[in-house]
């Protein structure tokens, strides 16, 4: 089976790969030649995941799936949540928004927050939605080289590494990105 990731993110069609079994192929958005940015306008991560989703099976033709990711901060109130690509501004990077979010945190005693993955499915036309969520808290400074985004900072529950400390195997089984995916194989097995 052949299915086209709808990201531009090299990181993240990375983790997708190692997760997905090698039956299904994963194709990437310049293997069917789509180099423009994808649309991400809506104000929820299921809706941008479906509009990322949407587009590829609408201007391609292909069967595809989209992802969308949150970290959701108790005591911010959900922050970043669906703008967490762009916390710190449409110009910045992973280390500006850590920056921001260690900066709104710091004082804080609850640190708990949660990352949550969409993963949006259209396979003929027919649309599936995936969750995936991952409980635990932020540190109070970044640890690790690995990973991308916002895993410096975000140790999952029952651990005392950031994720960014962890293997790309290890970050995958317990990951909200790693459980999304696996409903998604369940799904595209069966």
């Amino acid at each position: 089976m052949k299915i086209v990731f709808a990201t531009n993110n090299a990181n993240k069609l990375s983790e997708i790969r190692l997760l997905l079994p090698e039956e299904i192929e994963v194709l990437s958005l310049q293997d069917i030649n789509c180099f423009e940015e994808l649309p991400e306008t809506h104000p929820t991560i299921e809706q941008n995941a479906l509009q990322k989703a949407r587009y590829i099976f609408d201007n391609y033709g292909f069967n595809c799936f989209a992802d969308d990711t949150g970290l959701e901060i108790n005591s911010l109130g959900g922050e970043p949540g669906v703008y967490s690509a762009r916390y710190a501004g449409d110009l910045c990077n992973a280390k500006d928004n850590i920056n921001k979010v260690l900066f709104k945190l710091s004082g804080q005693q609850d640190r708990n927050a949660n990352f949550r993955t969409i993963i949006a499915l259209i396979i003929n036309g027919k649309e599936r939605i995936f969750e995936g969520r991952c409980e635990g808290f932020i540190a109070n400074k970044t640890r690790g080289l690995a990973g991308f985004g916002y895993d410096p900072i975000f140790i999952p529950s029952g651990y005392k590494i950031t994720f960014a400390q962890m293997s790309k195997n290890q970050k995958g089984k317990i990951s909200h990105r790693g459980k999304a995916v696996a409903k998604l194989v369940d799904f595209l097995i069966d």
